[in-house]
């Protein structure tokens, strides 16, 4: 496995493990959600900035990013895709 690879799968682990999207991960480290994205796929080459933002996000040592996952390891499973309901009893005020 690639570095690209490494860095890409433990991003969406430790992003799916904390029930963050990439739009809530990319919005709280100043980059592109897009750019989230590619850094998953391994399409992208990611700057030390940028995985130390990241990783200040996701409360994990830049190291936690680059560690090689173990062998046979099953690819993260992506989030629920949509909104979260909103919690029972909070209905929006209708207008007059």
């Amino acid at each position: 496995m690639d570095a690209r690879a490494i860095i890409g799968w433990n991003l969406r682990e430790l992003r799916v493990s904390q029930g963050l999207s990439q739009e809530r991960l990319a919005l709280a480290a100043g980059i592109d959600r897009a750019y989230i994205g590619r850094v998953e796929r391994g399409s992208e080459n990611v700057t030390i900035a940028t995985l130390e933002a990241v990783a200040q996000v996701l409360k994990v040592s830049v190291a936690a990013l680059l560690t090689e996952p173990d062998q046979g390891a099953l690819q993260p499973a992506p989030l629920r895709a949509g909104r979260r309901p909103k919690a029972a009893g909070t209905v929006p005020p209708r207008k007059a």
